[in-house]
């Protein structure tokens, strides 16, 4: 019997409807934290010492002596909807690849990693679009899996369109390769049975936080055990669970449970299990955040008698959800109020960067730092004390192996205990590489301040002190009511437990 030939490939964006930058080709060319976009020749190799989903599907399928067809595969940090240019021309080189590949060979089935919560201009479930095409190419029945983030808003489309959708369990996201080995996993056990499996759908009737999402704390991590403990009761091939990201304006946006059974009655009550165990819990994901000003306050109060860091996470501008990465709202407060021995990473703003870089180390300058997004820099006077080429590999749970590519970085002193780390390139604050790499080792600070809302826990929060999250200006709002949707489905509430 001829092994398996599967083919792989992936196209992942998490898309802010109300972001102030849309998301273009050049974001999938050079998205900073992980690898630019690659094409058949490329894929695995470049993909197979990284943290990506893809990275599982690989070593699944080698371990299996599968055959593996690559296809295309990138990911543009989190920003406003994709541009139709840049969605049309992903999309051809995916089914030019795909297509390339039925010409070599039947295919026996395909895995791809996807988001989830991409929004394009001209299709708002822009994954059930790509899906569409995908089985226009390849037909109804040949088996096909992905995996998701489980930020996705995941449709009742995406569902139909696929044999099995399986999200990462974790948030932070430490699981992304187990997620794209199980996913293939169960491709290979979709093939081996020759049938789909029964399956079903249901989805929420409330949003939740971004910052409530986490998979580390009550009430997730509560909910995500249950989770393990449905699939198991009811034998569930898998009981997707996907938090949604509560920034896309349009029907689909939301929490969505999906499983995929040998019978249709066992997905159905896995499914209905785990809805009604988030219902009767729905209180409990509203959630508050402090403001900037006295989340600074209380940082430098707790780092007077710490021994370990204070971490405050600026989480209204995390690159992670469509923030640019560059709003100075959170750095005008430690200035403010005189904080000592802190450092904020990272300032998002090329033309800092490269005016550090051209002034040389040591050298005093004036600067308009940050706001290219909001339109509110910073005026202030910096010292440079560092200077990089913003190249290296992640180092922590998220991002090991990882190439990274911040652009020109410069270590700046703006005030005599604030520093600050511009990059030319945005990336979410999640990985302590991103200080170690300047010469800034995050244990030996007082306070370290993150554009992130809650990645930055996998590697931040063993080293910390205390960890506060706060609120200042910026697009990824905490409280999700705030925004002017108009487009989100009868009935559906936008703060949790509210107008029940």
């Amino acid at each position: 019997m001829m092994p398996p030939r599967i083919a792989i490939g992936g196209f992942q964006h998490e898309s802010h409807s109300f972001a102030p930058l849309p998301t273009t080709w050049e974001g999938f060319l050079r998205p900073g934290g992980f690898p630019g976009l690659q094409r058949p020749a490329t894929l695995v190799e470049t993909l197979r010492p990284t943290s990506v989903p893809c990275a599982g599907a690989i070593a699944m399928l080698e371990a299996a002596g599968a055959g593996i067809v690559p296809l295309t595969w990138c990911f543009a940090n989190p920003a406003g909807p994709v541009t139709a240019e840049a969605f049309e021309r992903i999309a051809a080189l995916m089914l030019a690849a795909l297509s390339d590949a039925l010409e070599a060979g039947p295919l026996d089935g395909i895995y791809l990693e996807l988001h989830g919560a991409m929004v394009a201009e001209g299709f708002d479930d822009a994954e059930a679009e790509l899906l569409r095409r995908v089985r226009a190419v390849v037909g109804p029945d040949l088996p096909l899996a992905v995996s998701l983030d489980p930020h996705a808003n995941m449709t009742e489309a995406m569902v139909a369109l696929t044999d099995v959708l399986v999200p990462y369990r974790t948030y932070p996201h430490v699981d992304m390769k187990p997620a794209g080995a199980q996913a293939t996993r169960l491709l290979l056990e979709r093939i081996r049975r020759g049938k789909p499996w029964a399956r079903a759908f249901a989805t929420l009737d409330f949003l939740i936080p971004l910052t409530m999402q986490c998979t580390l704390v009550e009430p997730m991590a509560g909910v995500m055990a249950e989770r393990e403990r449905l699939a198991a009761a009811h034998d569930v091939a898998e009981l997707g669970f996907c938090f949604g990201f509560p920034y896309a304006d349009f029907p689909g946006c939301g929490v969505a449970i999906a499983a995929w059974a040998e019978e249709p009655a066992a997905a159905v009550a896995a499914v209905e299990a785990l809805k009604a165990y988030m219902d009767a819990r729905e209180p409990s994901f509203a959630g508050a955040v402090l403001p900037a000003a006295e989340g600074v306050a209380t940082a430098i109060a707790a780092a007077r008698g710490a021994t370990r860091p204070v971490v405050i996470a600026d989480t209204q501008d995390n690159p992670g959800g469509g923030g640019h990465g560059d709003t100075t709202g959170l750095l005008s407060e430690l200035i403010a109020q005189n904080a000592e021995g802190a450092v904020l990473g990272l300032i998002n703003d090329a033309e800092s960067a490269a005016a550090c870089h051209a002034a040389g180390l040591g050298a005093r300058l004036a600067l308009s730092l940050g706001g290219r997004s909001d339109g509110v820099p910073l005026a202030v006077t910096a010292v440079v004390e560092a200077l990089s080429d913003g190249r290296f590999i992640g180092t922590g749970p998220m991002s090991k192996g990882n190439p990274i590519d911040l652009g020109p970085t410069a270590l700046i002193r703006v005030s005599p205990g604030v520093r600050v780390i511009v990059v030319t390139r945005k990336m979410q604050a999640l990985d302590q590489s991103l200080f170690t790499h300047i010469g800034v080792e995050p244990a030996a600070q007082k306070i370290i301040a993150l554009k992130s809302s809650v990645h930055f826990r996998a590697h931040f929060q063993p080293i910390a002190e205390h960890v506060l999250v706060v609120a200042a200006p910026g697009p990824v709002v905490a409280d999700p009511a705030v925004l002017p949707f108009t487009r989100l489905r009868p009935g559906l509430r936008l703060r949790p437990g509210a107008n029940r």
